[in-house]
């Protein structure tokens, strides 16, 4: 054998060790089962169907799945747990380590609704259904209407549905809503905030008022009336840039120009409301008005240092049609200073220590 047949050998030899091995790879890689589980799925037992002729199933192996009408399986049964919940969409359930996770799945299988939930209630009332779903994570709760879409903008830590009543609470405040037939009618809120380590708390119970407004946007004021509260107390221009974008120069602090005084302090905040104004251009204003509860130090005419407490009228007002427009425009107080006490009238002590000398005792002086 001459050296070029030698090379040709050895190439062919080599092309064949690689050959074998691919195929070899080949087989090992590819697993025993090559069909995929919805062409080898079947339907052991039928559950409840919607109505128009899909049904879930089971595959006798503990999991569920959807067929149609004449029995194919659209949506393969990898699923621990199937609902329907109307309109095209069912809630399923995963098993995520030792607990289940629930979310929503269409009729071909795509999750439309994240498996991230500890469970998925429905809820109907007042001819309303709504759908309560909680976190897996953290408890937290959203609400759903009936078509799947979040009825508010972020989660609640606890949402109750009691009648036609539905009850949300979040770290800011409780919040009730009544299920009507043309949704869900804004009838109560209670919000709390703080100021200063000072609690307060805004009730709105007025209908009129509460068709106007969201959650978000009660809350984005109470907030802000707390800032303004700090900023006018301490004179904190930072603050003001939490308040607003803007101009400035509608907010005040809280008695600016009085050199008497020496300090101020926020003793308690009462008398705190939300209330809607009339503006020249017919946008949507509010303002919320309190009474801040204070102790001021000051010196009086004769230089004593002395204390003087009050409660001072003040309102923060807003313009915006929604939470994304939301604006604080103003703050300022009623008063420019405090109403000091009046000046103690001094005695005369050369009048109080003449006779008259047509008394008595005038006459027996002389």
């Amino acid at each position: 054998m001459n050296k070029h047949t030698r090379l040709v050998a050895s190439l062919l030899f080599v092309v064949i060790i690689i050959l074998a091995a691919a195929i070899t790879r080949f087989y090992l890689n590819v697993p025993d089962d090559t069909g995929s589980k919805t062409s080898q799925a079947e339907i052991v037992r039928r559950l409840m169907d919607d109505g128009k002729g899909n049904c879930i199933f089971s595959d006798g192996s503990g999991e569920f799945g959807i067929a149609d009408s004449e029995d194919r399986i659209i949506v393969a049964p990898e699923w621990r747990e199937i609902r329907f919940a109307g309109n095209g969409i069912c809630i399923a359930a995963s098993k995520s380590g030792s607990r289940m996770i629930y979310g929503c799945i269409d009729y071909e299988g795509n999750i439309v609704i994240p498996f991230i939930y500890s469970d998925i209630k429905k809820h109907e009332t007042a001819g309303c259904i709504y759908y309560i779903a909680e976190s897996a994570a953290d408890g937290s709760c959203v609400l759903y209407d009936e078509d799947f879409l979040p009825c508010f903008r972020h989660s609640w830590d606890s949402c109750t549905v009691k009648g036609k009543e539905v009850e949300l609470r979040d770290s800011s405040g409780t919040y009730t809503f009544t299920a009507s037939g043309t949704g869900l009618l804004f009838t109560k809120a209670s919000v709390s905030g703080e100021a200063m380590e000072r609690p307060y708390n805004i009730d709105i119970f007025s209908r009129v008022l509460l068709s106007k407004l969201s959650v978000d946007m009660i809350e984005e004021m109470s907030d802000i009336a707390g800032k303004y509260i700090e900023y006018a107390f301490t004179g904190n221009d930072e603050i003001l840039t939490e308040i607003t974008t803007g101009s400035r120069s509608g907010f005040s602090p809280l008695f600016p120009d009085d050199h008497r005084l020496i300090s101020k302090e926020l003793t308690g905040i009462s008398d705190i409301h939300i209330y809607s104004i009339r503006s020249d251009d017919g946008t949507p204003c509010y303002e919320v008005a309190f009474t801040a509860d204070s102790e001021v130090t000051y010196t009086d005419e004769s230089g004593e240092t002395k204390t003087l407490r009050e409660g001072y009228k003040a309102a923060v007002k807003f313009s915006g049609n929604s939470i994304s427009d939301l604006r604080a425009t103003s703050g300022c107080f009623e008063k420019e200073t405090p109403e000091y006490p009046a000046p103690a009238e001094k005695a005369d002590i050369s009048d109080s220590g003449a006779k008259d000398k047509n008394s008595p005792e005038g006459q027996n002086g002389e």
